[in-house]
């Protein structure tokens, strides 16, 4: 789910907390060390995305949230704030010679820079949170 979040409507915001969950609570967040990544440089990225990109700037950036339910990406456009609210269940984590966001089609490609260490950390806390969560809903079905 891509969609541009500059005014945040409730109606939106309303969706996005039933996909991926309300933020955690100040306690969690303690407790996990912090739920965003630092900024990161996108290098690549499928055309949905590409194409809410701007143009004119060089070095695009995004960042990541983490939820209970999943995580939400946020990027910009000039003025225009785009979120990609992607649920555990559907996020697909690759890491090669870029880190890798794909889910239903979609997918965006982190350049690894000087923050590499951070953004290990972060991806390592992301990765657990999304087996917790796989493991909690569902252990009854297909091993995973």
């Amino acid at each position: 789910m891509i969609v541009n979040y500059s005014s945040r409507p409730v109606r939106l915001t309303r969706e996005i907390n039933e996909l991926v969950g309300k933020p955690f609570p100040f306690k969690s967040r303690l407790i996990l060390g912090g739920i965003g990544s630092h900024r990161m440089n996108i290098k690549k990225s499928s055309e949905d995305i590409f194409n809410k990109l701007s143009k004119f700037e060089s070095i695009k950036y995004a960042s990541i949230e983490l939820r209970p339910n999943g995580i939400i990406i946020h990027f910009k456009n000039n003025l225009i704030h785009y979120v990609w609210a992607i649920p555990y269940y559907k996020l697909s984590v690759y890491q090669t010679d870029y880190d890798s966001i794909y889910s239903e089609g979609s997918f965006i490609n982190f350049s690894k820079t000087h923050l590499k260490q951070s953004n290990t950390k972060f991806f390592k806390k992301l990765m657990n949170l999304r087996l917790e969560y796989l493991e909690k809903n569902f252990s009854g079905g297909p091993n995973f």
